[in-house]
């Protein structure tokens, strides 16, 4: 049977697509497979339980013990399996995914490569925007992934460098996919609300790491399950590993910053010593940039023509500066939203007093909040903390578990409200010379409360403030 197209929204059919009903936390899709039908949809794909809601719908019923796997499959195979025609690199860990994404695709168009990228900054094709419906915030759903990459592939990408999270790999999101190359940066306390525990969280990243899903590994042997993962692969791929300062294929050798925070650094890779620049404050932007190089060598890119990309790449939300003029304290915004990147991102400031502005997610992993409370008092001089997207939960029950956590630690923490009110706060309290960081949520645009969505632009409300202030 052919179908044109696949989706798991009914209200996004097309004549002659498949709809895939999924079972879900409230209800089934099969409960929507009438709507679905009248929209056009050709047959249906769906679990023993969604066949029983469907009964007799009128168009084909495909039953299968995992139609989300399946699902994948149908959608690589009916837009002509994209992956197969374009370099395909993976970046899977906790911290890192976006920064190595777009380090990537900045060192691939210095080296005149057309590359897409796919990731929580969004989809792009040589720099402009893809239009599409996403369905989550970092690795769409299956049929959305193979959708976008033969809307890359037709516009010309020769490259595609996507974030590839532990949701996607646990929800077959990037099955039908095989990475030419498939990156680990590193793993923290993140998402543990869907895995449970850290070991299961762990090996859902690993599952990258596997013949069915990569052809070649770059893993960051500086973090303890990098070294589990380059165990894991050893003798079935070929596997470069990389280090700040130890022993693997890719090391930092010297790394200079100079009074406008840019990195002058030394890598040292299979091919020789590359001397290399790049633009983002603190050491991680180093780390990711290494990563990165290895990936591009491992697939044959020649580093003294892509390297020179890394000093002009630019990530909005990681690290980004925030320019107020004369006499203004330096301000960052950064999309750090668990206690070890609080605390990576903290530290990377140059000297100087430092002011952190932070919230945690409503509905989200409550067992990080307090630590990211402990790991911004521990490297910030002030903390001031504040909503992130409080979502459906009570905004000052969320900030008193980030408190609990900051308080007793020797820097001054101040429940800061809103986080329009905790920004000016931050700003009052800062001078010339300190630095004022503005961490959580990056580069969003929007702001989740009880009530729906508002605009909300950290980078934007940041300057709005200190306008206001004249």
């Amino acid at each position: 049977m052919q179908f044109t197209g696949v989706s798991l929204d009914s209200r996004r059919m097309r004549p002659g697509w498949l709809y895939v009903a999924l079972p879900g936390n409230k209800t089934h899709g099969a409960r929507f497979a009438a709507e679905a039908v009248a929209g056009g949809a050709a047959g249906i794909l769906t679990d023993a339980a969604g066949s029983e809601i469907i009964g007799d719908c009128g168009v084909p019923v495909l039953l299968s013990p995992d139609p989300r796997s399946e699902m994948a499959q149908v959608a690589a195979e009916i837009y002509g399996y994209p992956a197969r025609q374009m370099r395909m690199y993976g970046v899977t860990g906790t911290a890192g995914k976006t920064t190595t994404v777009m380090l990537l695709a900045a060192a691939l168009e210095a080296a005149q490569v057309t590359v897409g990228t796919i990731g929580t900054l969004g989809f792009f094709v040589g720099g402009r925007e893809v239009e599409t419906s996403r369905t989550t915030v970092t690795t769409p759903e299956s049929p959305d992934v193979q959708a976008l990459l033969a809307q890359m592939r037709d516009a010309g990408a020769a490259t595609v460098a996507m974030e590839v999270t532990s949701h996607a790999l646990a929800l077959h999101r990037v099955d039908g996919i095989v990475y030419d190359v498939a990156a680990f940066t590193n793993l923290g306390h993140d998402h543990l609300d869907y895995h449970g525990d850290q070991e299961s969280y762990f090996q859902a990243k690993a599952t990258l790491f596997t013949p069915e899903r990569c052809r070649q590994a770059v893993v960051n042997i500086d973090d303890p399950y990098g070294r589990r993962i380059a165990a894991q692969v050893a003798g079935k791929m070929p596997l470069a590993t990389t280090s700040v300062g130890g022993d693997a294929d890719y090391v930092v050798t010297a790394d200079e910053v100079d009074a406008a925070g840019r990195h002058h650094f030394r890598l040292r890779t299979p091919t020789g010593e590359h001397a290399l620049e790049c633009g983002l404050i603190g050491a991680f932007g180093v780390r990711n940039a290494m990563v990165a190089a290895a990936i591009l060598e491992s697939d044959g890119v020649d580093l003294s023509v892509a390297g020179p990309g890394f000093a002009t790449a630019y990530i909005p939300g990681r690290m980004q500066r925030v320019e107020l003029g004369p006499g203004a304290p330096f301000v960052v915004v950064d999309f750090a939203h668990t206690p070890e990147t609080v605390g990576a991102a903290l530290s990377a400031l140059p000297a100087g007093r430092r002011i952190a502005v932070l919230g945690a997610g409503g509905e989200r992993d409550k067992a990080k909040r307090r630590p990211m409370g402990e790991y911004a008092a521990r490297n910030a001089d002030v903390v001031v903390v504040t909503d992130d997207n409080p979502r459906s939960e009570t905004p000052a029950d969320i900030r008193a578990e980030v408190l609990a956590g900051a308080r007793g630690l020797g820097a001054q923490v101040i429940d800061g409200g809103d986080r329009r009110a905790a920004i000016a706060t931050a700003l009052r309290l800062a001078g010339p010379g300190d630095w004022v960081a503005i961490l959580g949520r990056g580069h969003e645009r929007e702001q989740e409360l009880s009530t729906g969505r508002i605009p909300f632009s950290d980078v934007a409300v940041v300057r709005e403030v200190w306008r206001a202030r004249g």
